[in-house]
């Protein structure tokens, strides 16, 4: 119990260090340039202990739990010996994670209502739900098939930058034929993906199992699987606007 009590206060001390830049750059722009009060102080305090305190949970529960079942389950599909399994829990991680992301939810809905605006599609409730789904189920397929290929690479022992630039000069291809209005969103789809709740249990399983597989090493080999997450949704959501 002492030991989870330290625990997380360490992570609450390197929440206010993390966060204290950002509060002297609004307070130095807020007081000195724009010689301004601070409106609604309080409100304003209140919100950065929330913050703190969100920040540290998040912190705390990543390395408490979310870390760790990554790594045990990657070690035990590779000492369960089936690739197939591993490919699907590689898949459905990457689905899954992808298509609750709420950075993911929200682009997708501005998404909806700005084409909509833009006669793209019927500026109807039901259109725009659709298109914000199409959009989500879309880079929530792309991010599962780039965590599948990153596994894959990781059991081959495939080099990752001959990936990594082939995937971005399709994504230079593409963006030479894929309708303008689609060609942002597309690009955004690619940071949107890799927030909260995707990269540490991604992160987890590519480390884990790179330390699982005899012969990798888990600096070269386990990381590189945000790179594909962050590459495909790019070339899916492209393909999508074409289609669409």
């Amino acid at each position: 119990m002492q030991q989870s009590l330290l625990a997380l206060a360490r992570s609450m001390m390197g929440s206010l260090r993390d966060l204290a830049p950002i509060i002297l750059v609004i307070a130095f722009f807020q007081l000195v340039v724009l010689q301004q009060p601070l409106p609604d102080l309080i409100g304003l305090l209140t919100g950065v202990l929330f913050v703190v305190l969100g920040l540290t949970f998040f912190i705390y529960g990543l390395e408490m739990g979310l870390f760790p079942i990554g790594e045990s389950m990657a070690h035990a599909f590779a000492r369960k010996g089936s690739v197939f399994w591993l490919v699907t829990f590689a898949f459905a991680l990457g689905f899954g994670t992808t298509v609750a992301e709420p950075a993911l939810i929200a682009v997708s809905a501005e998404a909806a209502e700005v084409a909509a605006e833009g006669g793209m599609i019927e500026p109807t409730e039901q259109a725009q739900k659709s298109y914000a789904n199409g959009l989500r189920l879309t880079v929530a397929f792309s991010v599962g098939l780039a965590i599948v290929i990153g596994v894959v690479r990781i059991i081959k022992g495939w080099p990752i930058h001959y990936l990594i630039i082939g995937g971005y000069v399709l994504v230079v291809i593409m963006t030479g034929f894929a309708p303008r209005e689609i060609i942002g969103i597309a690009y955004d789809s690619g940071g949107v993906t890799t927030s909260t709740i995707t990269v540490p249990l991604v992160t987890a399983l590519g480390v884990g199992l790179a330390s699982s597989i005899k012969g990798r090493n888990p600096m070269i080999d386990g990381f590189g699987l945000i790179a594909f997450a962050s590459l495909t949704p790019m070339i899916f959501v492209m393909a999508y606007g074409m289609v669409i």
